[in-house]
């Protein structure tokens, strides 16, 4: 079966970061735990919201959008001193073409937190949810329906027409180390805090074809590496990562790092301090792009920004415009004004 008119768009998926990947993806990937792995939901906050979106490919053929929305909350017990467990809630969906072609999938899990030293925490998550995927099969074009000299929809493409959707289970788990080590606030110039960890999505997943064929989505493999060590004798922070996935025969290697500046500190003796920063750097996804990148955060909140300027086979289409994206976050437990390395009294980072 050819489609002359939706070529373009999987030509796009194709060639776009010789990450090949089947799967969604974000830049700011940091700020996508639950796409990373479901054993960081309840590591560095009590209680996390994530809103991204992403906008790509608008310069080659119609945009590819991506949105995505995450939930966490740790469950604490008093008599938990060692260990707790953290609840958590997520959901994407992705839209691209002019078939609107379009992935919902939204997730439950939970994870379980073990204090391993004064300084480490193990955890492991689950998730599981479903995919729900869908294709306006009526604006497919075929080869047939060329008559020499145009597009003709009077006639017959010779294909089965697609189904307009299908429904899989989805499941997912990973395993998290953390490292937190301070006893003073971040800004003191002695905080280090660190994740490392590896995780798998789409588990077994049922079909996952148009076509009613056997065709499965490929589990989806992850590692990761997300930092924010404080500069000596400064108020400053470096804040490097990578992140590698594998799906089938498709890989994604993306890292690079954030300069984090402090504008100011939380204060124990009034409200009317809060802290602030601002963290500038970028990300080089493998033989696709360079990725600018501003992460604001003020007090509970934060913002990022990022912009993907396409350096894969793809550049005379594109022009080097790869995508945009935004990310929001919220969270009760803030990175700067609590003691980093204390569990007793005060939440960590």
């Amino acid at each position: 079966m050819k489609k002359r008119y939706i070529v373009p768009v999987f030509l796009v998926c194709a060639l776009t970061a010789s990450l090949r990947a089947q799967d969604y993806h974000f830049s700011l990937y940091s700020e996508t735990p639950a796409a990373i792995s479901p054993a960081l939901a309840g590591v560095r906050y009590n209680t996390r919201v994530v809103v991204n979106y992403k906008s790509q490919w608008s310069s080659v053929a119609n945009k590819y959008e991506t949105m995505a929305a995450s939930f966490e909350q740790t469950i604490k017990h008093k008599k938990l001193k060692n260990n707790y467990f953290a609840v958590s809630a997520n959901i994407y969906r992705d839209v691209a073409g002019d078939a609107k072609l379009s992935t919902l999938n939204p997730n439950l899990g939970v994870s379980y937190h073990q204090k391993i030293s004064k300084v480490m925490k193990l955890s492991a998550g689950l998730q599981s949810g479903f995919f729900f995927k869908t294709i306006d099969a009526s604006n497919l074009r075929y080869d047939r329906q060329y008559d020499g000299y145009s597009y003709n929809s009077s006639l017959s493409s010779g294909e089965a027409p697609p189904r307009s959707g299908f429904a899989s289970f989805d499941l997912g788990g990973g395993v998290n180390l953390h490292f937190n080590e301070g006893e003073k606030f971040i800004s003191a110039k002695d905080g280090s805090v660190f994740d490392i960890g590896v995780s798998a999505y789409h588990y077994q997943i049922g079909k996952n074809s148009f076509l009613n064929s056997a065709e499965k989505l490929q589990t989806r493999y992850c590692g990761y590496f997300s930092g924010d060590f404080a500069v000596p004798n400064s108020k400053n922070a470096i804040m490097p990562s990578f992140l590698y996935m594998r799906q089938g025969t498709s890989s994604e290697f993306i890292a690079g790092a954030l300069f984090k500046f402090l504008l100011g500190d939380a204060s124990t003796y009034t409200p009317l301090k809060t802290n602030r920063s601002i963290a500038v750097g970028g990300y080089y996804r493998f033989k696709d792009a360079i990725i600018p990148t501003v992460l604001m955060q003020i007090n509970k909140y934060a913002i990022g920004l990022a912009y993907d300027i396409n350096v894969s086979a793809l550049t005379p289409a594109s022009k080097r415009q790869g995508g945009f994206e935004v990310m929001l976050r919220y969270n009760i437990a803030p990175g700067y004004g609590v003691n980093l390395g204390r569990s007793d009294t005060k939440p960590s980072y």
